[in-house]
């Protein structure tokens, strides 16, 4: 078995450190979070990146070996495991810095596992997998977000009517409103067109999105009457969390960068590797089951993840995906270092900001 398999072990490094984390207290609470966000950083900073595709034959291999999809499948198991035993864990007197630091890791399992593993699943075609998609977003609280993303978003990518899609020039704060807010609306407009085209009520039970909200109230009602509102509140706080990383992931993948109007005059032209940035910086793909090979992601986006590739015509990111999260917490640093690329970025796209803030898209 090739050694490229066992390298998406790697995130369940994070994993076995937020169990020791729910467990413990004091430093080895924050390890996660240190590894995540300090250790990962540091090392993809003097780490080349590595922009080399498999060949034809190892992708075949890749294509067809198993152990691929048995490991997104075992995270689901993991990932409920987790939160079952941080809720569990909340019953105990910790401190209130241990109960920061353990909620924060929670949220980092939420965002990492709960809505990128179920990112990745959510667009596969078995109804299976989908389904374990769908229960990856549930403990995240953020089911919707499979309705708007593979209907929504990978549809308007790169366009002024894509909620997660960065303009030029906006804050990360002000994206994480606009995003959120802007991604339930589009789920619910995407749900309700389709349940009327069925010839049903949008308020009825065959509404999707309906349903998915009626599922994330009862887990939360449960969590209320199992573990209580102390573990309510701070599940809610982690789930959160997952959230803005997800969200913040959204900012820096499409910051600046705009689809051309399709010559027909109607819609815009096919999203190309251009219109999303990407990092081959080795351990940030790993850790996200290289989800920073965006660019071929939202070129072909029915190709797993062991299978993405890189393009010369892709806009590259100075460093990893944790790197630039951490970057775009703070908007000054980010415009210095992401603007002259975002204008540099490409051959199809000129990005300029109007002066009221839109954007113009215009060919070179």
């Amino acid at each position: 078995m090739s050694f490229r398999v066992f390298k998406y072990g790697s995130p369940l490094l994070v994993y076995f450190g937020a169990l020791q984390s729910f467990l413990g207290s004091g430093f080895v609470v924050v390890i996660p979070l240190l590894y995540a966000f300090v250790l990962i950083p540091l090392l993809e900073l003097f780490l080349p990146a590595t922009d080399g595709n498999l060949s034809e034959a190892e992708a075949e291999l890749a294509r067809r070996n198993p152990v691929y999809d048995w490991m997104l499948y075992a995270i689901v198991p993991l990932q409920w495991g987790a939160l079952v035993l941080f809720l569990w864990q909340l019953r105990l007197p910790w401190s209130t810095c241990d109960l920061a630091a353990k909620t924060a890791v929670m949220g980092l399992l939420c965002g990492t596992f709960g809505i990128n593993v179920g990112h990745e699943l959510g667009h596969r075609a078995k109804r299976t997998e989908r389904f374990l998609a769908k229960l990856l977003l549930l403990s995240s609280l953020y089911m919707h977000f499979y309705i708007e993303h593979n209907r929504g978003h990978h549809k308007r990518v790169a366009t002024p009517e894509d909620p997660s899609s960065a303009r030029y020039g906006e804050w990360l704060y002000a994206f994480w409103i606009r995003s959120i807010v802007g991604s339930f609306v589009s789920a619910a407009e995407i749900s309700a067109k389709e349940v009327r085209k069925r010839g049903h009520s949008p308020l009825s039970i065959h509404n999707e999105l309906l349903r998915f909200v009626l599922i994330e109230g009862a887990l939360l009602a449960a969590v209320f009457l199992i573990f209580g509102a102390k573990a309510l509140l701070l599940f809610g706080a982690a789930a959160l969390m997952g959230i803005l990383l997800l969200e913040t992931v959204n900012y820096i993948e499409h910051y600046g960068l705009r689809r051309r109007p399709a010559l027909s005059g109607v819609g815009y032209e096919r999203a190309q590797p251009a219109h999303s940035w990407n990092s081959n910086h080795v351990i940030g793909r790993v850790m996200l089951f290289e989800l920073s090979r965006h660019s071929d992601h939202h070129y072909m986006a029915s190709r797993k993840y062991q299978l993405l590739q890189h393009h010369e015509g892709a806009p590259q990111m100075p460093t990893g995906y944790p790197g630039m999260m951490l970057l775009a917490l703070v908007p000054p640093a980010w415009f210095a270092v992401m603007n002259p690329r975002a204008h540099a970025a490409g051959a199809s796209t000129v990005v300029a900001p109007l002066a009221n803030g839109p954007l113009v898209a215009e060919a070179k």
